[in-house]
């Protein structure tokens, strides 16, 4: 599958493809992990005329730099930017000391926006999401900001990321009720080493049509195929910052490089084959800091899992979700099916009982 088969985000008419192209690590400011502004631009460059058009990024990215690439770049090639799709996220607080400087409250949302198309030099977002939950913020406060952003014409789409499942339900049945914009997709944690998403956002995104977007789709990198079991990735910085994968985690690493060895491919296109068939419209966000990262990750658009090599991976991964989850299976069946066969759900009975057996 291309770069240029598009797919539809969420209850809208924007068409994406398949997979993003994240620019969380485009720049390098503060020093860091980040890449450089050339190397930046030759990765952007290469989705781009591979048919990508989905581009995510935020605005305390790299201190803002990462939305000032974007920027400069498009600025410099006129007449692109109307035929990407750019999306960008609200919340980060970039002013020390300032209460307001962030956060999800009208005015924080206001400049945060002025402020993210200044960088990106455009005059609208195709996408802007909520980067994570403000507790202090009314939700109604926000959305109906939002709102008058869209009606504005500065925003097109809405999304949210990192929010909690109830939160997220209520912001959805509150826009609609109130005809205001409704969100279309939501960024959201998702990879074979982090399925708890399938406990209530996921279905939560199935029920309402939205989208689901999936950040570190590679589990940090995890889920690439340089680690192994025993032995020590030598990117000192990198790993400062995110770690080792747990010991639990090998096991799925180890399923997952046998599958990419059965396949001949890399463990990172089957990883982001896996993730781009799960249920609904997934749109996973590949992210790179060289230009052999970005190609190594689109390889998963080439990669087609067989059904044995699918339920190895399902049952390898599987999570143990949150309550009430674990009541949502074989046991609900057991309770509420007595034995029938529903929508091509089997169950057993349960408690061995018959009505004659009961005393009222």
């Amino acid at each position: 599958m291309p770069l240029d088969h598009y797919v539809t985000l969420g209850r809208s008419g924007l068409r994406v493809s398949p997979f993003a192209l994240g620019a969380m690590t485009f720049g390098q400011d503060p020093p860091g992990t980040g890449s450089s502004v050339e190397e930046s631009e030759k990765i952007l460059a290469t989705y781009l005329d591979l048919g990508g058009n989905f581009i995510d990024t935020a605005n305390f990215y790299t201190n803002g730099h990462a939305e000032r690439i974007l920027g400069d770049f498009f600025a410099a090639r006129p007449g692109r930017r109307q035929h990407v799709v750019l999306a960008s996220k609200f919340f980060g607080n970039m002013f020390p000391g300032d209460p307001n400087g962030g956060g999800a409250g009208r005015g924080a949302i206001t400049a945060q926006l002025d402020a993210t198309l200044r960088r990106l030099r455009t005059d609208y977002l195709d996408l802007y999401y909520l980067h994570n939950w403000d507790r202090h913020t009314p939700v109604e406060e926000t959305l109906r900001t939002l709102d008058d952003l869209v009606r504005m014409g500065k925003i097109r789409y809405l999304g949210f990321s990192n929010t909690p499942a109830w939160l997220t339900a209520r912001a959805q049945t509150l826009a609609e009720l109130n005809n205001w914009a409704p969100l279309i997709a939501l960024q959201v944690e998702y990879s074979l080493l982090a399925r708890m998403v399938e406990g209530e956002l996921a279905p939560l995104a199935a029920d309402r049509g939205l989208a689901l977007v999936p950040w570190s789709p590679l589990r940090n990198g995890f889920l690439s195929g340089k680690y192994r079991r025993g032995t020590r990735v030598t990117d000192s910085a990198r790993t400062a910052h995110v770690g080792d994968p747990a010991e639990a985690d090998y096991a799925v690493i180890e399923a997952v490089a046998a599958v990419a060895g059965e396949l001949g491919t890399s463990s990172a296109a089957v990883a982001l084959a896996w993730l781009r068939g799960r249920p609904g419209t997934v749109v996973p966000i590949v992210g790179a800091r060289r230009l052999d990262h970005l190609e190594s990750n689109l390889g998963g658009l080439d990669v087609t899992l067989g059904p044995d090599q699918r339920r190895r991976l399902d049952e390898v991964s599987a999570p143990v979700l949150n309550y009430p989850a674990p009541m949502h299976g074989a046991l609900r069946a057991m309770l509420q099916f007595a034995g029938t066969t529903v929508d091509g759900e089997p169950s057993t009975v349960y408690p061995p009982l018959v009505e004659s057996d009961v005393r009222y």
